[in-house]
């Protein structure tokens, strides 16, 4: 299940999985398959990113190059010019950020301007981008992309046939069949070597051999012997075939975009498909193949990363779900989720809106699959997926909260800081714990005493009663958040546009850190941005936690000496 212990280390941040992370897809691509266009523009990407931030998305991934069926490759340097503008302003706001791309270039200017996450579709199959990632810190999705199983066979009926004649004419038919192959095996060559022949592998340091890209060799074209020999489906396909365009024509011919090319036979594969009468035994083909390539492919590129100096650790395996894989091959691989899961790495679920979500739940346009792709990504994660990567981030935090709740109990420890500078300010604390301890599937577990104050930020004003709330809640971040602005509403805070930012109030509630999250946004930063220079929050913590400046700083937070912080403590007010 979700709830393990596996960690994921990017960059300054770890992610836990007690509870499943939601990545939120950010195409700035004007060509994407489901959403292309609806966020070209870097203001309206970094307003979205933001959105689904605050919406419950843990982690935002953005790609500046539509990778969907026969997509034409994207320049490197256009592929930065779309995405760096949006990765810098997204970690600005404090979100985890990872980079979909499989170009070294952007990956590396991604990361400096603040990305925490390399996600490559092609599997960290180029050295130059392992080069890169081993001497980053930041984490590192591996996703196969390729076909998984080896071309249908074309059987011949059989007709039993005992007599000499037919032994003779078979064995007549056998040899000129040998003869033929020899005579075809000059022709066979290109560039000096046998189509059969395994094609030389990269190494990287250490004598580390990096395998071949995933991606399948392209299906010899064959020339029919006449017009009416050729099958009527295949006449079909190749009268609606469009020529690629020039610049896909001759990005089809570098070898880091053989990608393009394999998306582009998928592509020509789901096009020409005509159903048969042929009956098949089984529903869906047998695992076993399908799994070695895939399981195979993902643990070989893990290892390769680790053997060339990237800690475990940082590592996530992604199955590539729609990447040259047919519907019934992407359902075998889903089913499988779980010995995928024991292969001991953060696993991803990355179904949304694919063409299988839409084969099995009969839903024909992309952007309207999103219901059918939580059923499949609650699937996985009851199977063992960590982090789903969807287009619907709010909804599926919606979907994803209602069902922890019910199905997974697991109380967390949180801590709420309380002030107050209007009216009775000791009673506002103390109605305000009361109301916490309300909330549902919350309680009040501690509470550390009541001290006073010097105003920070805005000075001009009376001094301030603070208290902090440890408390024990099942709630998201999010939703908890929503609760106690609730209750700051219920008594008497003012949030208009008119009130000071950090003005008189009559409450002021603050989430301060949740165990095992972090969280970044306009709505909610966890841990609290500004809670280590604070001496009105960190002296309350000294009553319910030993030494909190070390265990904030443990936790990623630059704690200020006591000197250098604001609104310093200058008395106690009583207990709660």
């Amino acid at each position: 299940m979700a709830n393990d212990s596996k960690t994921w280390r990017c960059g300054k941040y770890e992610l836990s999985f007690d509870r499943p992370r939601i990545m939120g897809v950010l195409n700035v691509t004007p060509d994407s398959f489901s959403d292309g266009g609806e966020h070209f523009d870097p203001d309206a990407a970094i307003e979205y990113g933001l959105a689904m931030l605050d919406a419950g998305a843990d982690i935002i991934d953005v790609g500046g190059e539509s990778t969907r069926p026969g997509f034409t490759p994207v320049n490197p340097d256009e592929e930065a010019r779309r995405v760096l503008p949006v990765v810098r302003a997204l970690a600005k706001e404090g979100a985890i950020v990872s980079i979909d791309t499989r170009h070294v270039a952007v990956a590396k200017a991604a990361v400096r301007c603040g990305a925490s996450i390399v996600n490559d579709v092609t599997g960290f199959t180029d050295p130059k981008m392992v080069e890169f990632v081993k001497t980053s810190t930041c984490g590192v999705i591996v996703m196969h992309a390729g076909e998984v199983a080896a071309s249908a066979r074309t059987h011949a009926t059989v007709q039993l046939d005992t007599s000499a004649a037919a032994f003779v004419a078979e064995k007549a038919r056998e040899a000129a069949a040998e003869a033929a192959r020899e005579a075809e095996k000059p022709a066979r060559r290109r560039r000096g070597k046998l189509l059969g022949e395994p094609k030389p592998e990269a190494k990287l340091p250490g004598g580390v051999v990096q395998p071949s890209l995933p991606f399948g060799e392209p299906e010899p074209a064959t020339e029919p012997a006449s017009e009416q020999e050729t099958p009527a489906a295949e006449q079909a396909a190749a009268a609606e075939t469009v020529a690629p365009a020039p610049e896909a024509t001759e990005a089809a011919s570098e070898p880091n975009d053989r990608l393009a090319a394999m998306m582009r036979r998928s592509a020509r594969r789901e096009e020409a498909y005509v159903p048969t009468s042929q009956l098949r035994r089984f529903t869906l083909p047998d695992s076993a193949p399908i799994m070695r390539r895939v399981m195979g492919f993902l643990s070989d590129q893990a290892r390769a990363l680790i053997h060339a100096g990237v800690s475990r650790d940082r590592i996530c395996i992604d199955p590539g779900p729609g990447f040259g894989k047919t519907a019934n091959e992407d359902i075998v691989i889903q089913r499988e989720t779980a010995k995928m899961a024991s292969l001991g790495y953060p696993l991803m679920c990355a179904v949304s809106r694919k063409r299988f979500v839409g084969a099995v739940s009969g839903v024909t346009e992309a952007a309207e699959r999103d219901a059918a792709t939580f059923g499949v990504c609650l699937g996985a994660i009851q199977a063992g997926a960590n982090i789903v990567r969807v287009h619907d981030a709010a909804g599926f935090a919606q979907f994803l909260n209602g069902y922890w709740a019910v199905a997974k109990p697991q109380p967390r420890r949180a801590f709420v800081a309380v002030g107050s500078n209007l009216g009775h300010r000791c009673d506002n604390i103390r109605a305000a714990r009361d109301m916490i301890a309300e909330i549902p599937l919350t309680c009040v577990s501690n509470s550390s005493k009541i001290y006073e104050s010097e105003p920070a930020y805005e000075t001009r004003q009376d001094a301030f009663a603070n208290a902090v709330i440890e408390i024990k809640t099942e709630l998201a971040p999010l939703v908890l958040l929503d609760e106690l602005m609730k209750i700051e509403a219920e008594l008497g805070r003012d949030r208009s546009k008119k009130a000071k930012a950090n003005g008189p109030r009559t409450i002021d509630l603050d989430l301060l850190w949740m165990d095992g999250e972090t969280h970044g946004g306009k709505k909610l930063r966890l841990p609290h941005p500004l809670i280590g220079e604070r001496d009105f929050v960190l002296v309350p913590l000294e009553d319910l936690m030993h030494d909190p400046a070390r265990f904030f700083r443990y936790n990623g937070v630059e704690v200020k000496e006591p000197e250098d912080r604001v609104g310093h403590i200058v008395g106690e007010l009583g207990r709660m």
